[in-house]
């Protein structure tokens, strides 16, 4: 199994940037793990379903044929111990799993229509930077949970 995360743009804020290479680095430890950015629309008279549509597209060349998991507000909500857990069941599936986080209006219909699951980081809307720190720390985590480490207590 092998898991990539593909999200929309670039860490802006250094310190964000460098907390999530730094727990991507950490992650990787556990998980096979790729990382792939691809470029974020700019704003400009074409309407926010055609951002997504175009930012969802380079998502999808990104993914390849892995398990689409949308993250997603409206998702599936795990604590930590059932992530890992779900996490698991997956790399004994052998499933290749691509996580997607979508740029600043979200992700595109053929995203969300593509996904094995939507998976919700947070009850509520993150930006897109803050996602990905979360699902790379979530990552980490799930990697030590199962290996019966104490990082998760």
């Amino acid at each position: 199994m092998r898991l990539m995360v593909a999200a929309v743009g670039k860490p802006r804020n250094t310190d964000l940037a460098a907390a999530i290479s730094e727990y991507e680095t950490r992650a990787a430890r556990y998980w096979p793990l790729a990382v792939h950015e691809v470029r974020e629309e700019r704003a400009s008279s074409s309407d926010t379903a055609t951002l997504r549509g175009r930012e969802g597209q380079r998502l999808v060349e990104k993914v390849g044929s892995a398990r689409i998991v949308a993250c997603d507000p409206g998702g599936k909500s795990y604590s930590s111990e059932e992530f890992a857990t779900w996490l698991h069941r997956e790399r004994e599936l052998d499933h290749d799993t691509a996580f997607v986080i979508g740029g600043a209006f979200g992700l595109s219909d053929e995203i969300l229509q593509k996904a094995a699951m939507k998976l919700a980081l947070a009850p509520w809307t993150l930006p897109h930077e803050l996602a990905r720190l979360v699902l790379a720390e979530q990552l980490y985590r799930a990697g030590s949970i199962i290996r019966g480490e104490p990082y998760h207590k």
